[in-house]
């Protein structure tokens, strides 16, 4: 069985790891660390959570020079959250070393010129932030990132679907050709391809692919609108499912404001995640959501997908995204590191093709119901046509028979139904057993 001592990490990364309880490497990390390690210059193409943080800085932390103050290493991500978290995973391996390691964080939303001064006196050996202030930094000529030899964009689709894309393409035009290049991203679109082709030569791709597209610990339930009000039908899902902490998603800003004011009129304690909030917004909901001030999180696909929020125990998809990939990218938001999780879906009279989709990709979705208050198991929508498919041929008599006492609606009329349709059956029966007993009559005598 491999462990992190199989790599040869300098004993200092060791001891962080150890610290943090983690023992051996994930697949990821198993493929991709000894290339890092060996200065390739690698894609990485695997689901969120799999252990790609550790994958790249693990292997840039061993290569990395400490008595060599100048810039070493450049990552970008594409929201100030994930920036955040790769700074403190960075920073939980460099408070080991027993030589300086000096990492920072550079971000929207924070004093520039503060940093301005400190980057004058002093440059970090590596630098993690968002590709608009690492950029603005280089051209303000403070940051002297051009002596890096490594640069690596994390989460590269999600870096392109919020337009951060184009100060990535500046960013790596100001290193060297010898640049060690690392991507890594859930997803590659083919929109990023030209992009990869123009600084990557010759890379190693390594893709890792799920087991299954959703998380087994992922219950899938579904919900059918049945063309009543679906606020109201949120909030009652809302208050029916008792979450610790409940991700509520729309497809446009404008009905995350109409989810979040509706179920904030209720007496929910609703949290509001979408692209209007200014900086300062953005960073007091994300203090508040950790403190558990709110229960409820309404956002949009792209205003939540720069977010990590630990504890969400339910996923509610108010709406089919248009694309299937953010349905995955939905649910995965609960059920992670091995807790599970449960994923609502609401779909409207109309939608079974789109569901029928998303089943192609083998997601398996429970109907439920509400009642009283509770969900309860549902009805498969399939019900009718399976029903039709199986349903027995009658007598063209008794289908008039059928027509003329449905139209009568009379006391008791669907038992009549039932005995005559019995009786029908049993009459054929006999016919068949009769007409049966003469063939073989006639074989008989002949």
């Amino acid at each position: 069985m491999t462990t992190f001592k199989a790599f040869k990490l300098k004993p200092y990364i060791l001891q962080a790891l150890d610290k943090q309880h983690f023992r051996q490497p994930t697949p990821i990390q198993q493929k991709l660390i000894p290339l890092v390690m060996a200065g390739k210059s690698v894609i990485g193409q695997s689901e969120t959570g799999s252990g790609k943080t550790h994958a790249f800085l693990l292997p840039i932390f061993n290569r990395l020079d400490p008595k060599n103050e100048a810039v070493q290493v450049v990552i970008t991500a594409p929201s100030r959250e994930l920036a955040t978290q790769l700074y403190q995973a960075a920073k939980q391996i460099a408070d080991f070393s027993p030589d300086a390691i000096h990492v920072h964080c550079y971000v929207g939303g924070t004093d520039k010129q503060r940093q301005v001064d400190k980057l004058h006196h002093h440059q970090p050996q590596i630098v993690i932030g968002t590709p608009g202030r690492i950029l603005d930094l280089i051209n303000s000529q403070a940051l002297k990132s051009f002596t890096a030899t490594t640069f690596v964009v994390d989460e590269a689709d999600m870096t392109m679907d919020m337009g951060f894309l184009n100060e990535v393409d500046k960013i790596a035009a100001t290193f060297s050709e010898e640049l060690q290049m690392l991507v890594f991203s859930a997803t590659i679109p083919q929109k990023l391809e030209p992009f990869l082709r123009k600084y990557m030569k010759h890379p190693v791709v390594e893709k890792l692919k799920p087991a299954s597209v959703i998380s087994p610990t992922i219950k899938n339930w579904l919900i059918s609108t049945r063309g009543r009000d679906k606020n109201h039908l949120i909030y009652r899902l809302a208050k029916s499912t008792n979450p610790y902490l409940e991700l509520i998603f729309a497809n446009t800003k404008q009905r995350v404001d109409e989810i979040a004011d509706y179920l904030s009129t209720q007496g929910l304690k609703v949290a509001k995640i979408s692209g209007e909030l200014t900086p300062r917004e953005r960073k007091r909901t994300m203090r508040q959501i950790k403190h558990l001030e709110f229960q409820y999180i309404v956002a949009t696909d792209l205003a939540a997908r720069g977010i990590d929020i630990q504890g969400i125990s339910h996923v509610i998809n108010t709406e089919l995204p248009k694309d299937q990939e953010f349905f995955i990218h939905r649910v995965g938001r609960t059920g992670r590191n091995g807790l599970s999780g449960i994923a609502i879906t609401i779909y409207e009279p109309g939608q079974e093709g789109a569901i029928a989709d998303l089943e192609k990709l083998g997601i398996t979705f429970q109907p439920k119901r509400l009642k009283g208050g509770q969900l309860v198991d549902g009805y498969d929508r399939n019900r009718r046509f399976k029903r039709q498919q199986t349903k027995k041929t009658l007598s063209p008599d008794m289908v008039g028979m059928v027509k003329k006492q449905k139209k009568q609606h009379k006391p008791g009329y669907k038992k009549r139904i039932h005995s005559a349709i019995k009786k029908d059956s049993q009459q054929k029966q006999r016919r068949q057993h009769r007409q049966s007993l003469q063939e073989q009559r006639r074989k008989n005598k002949r």
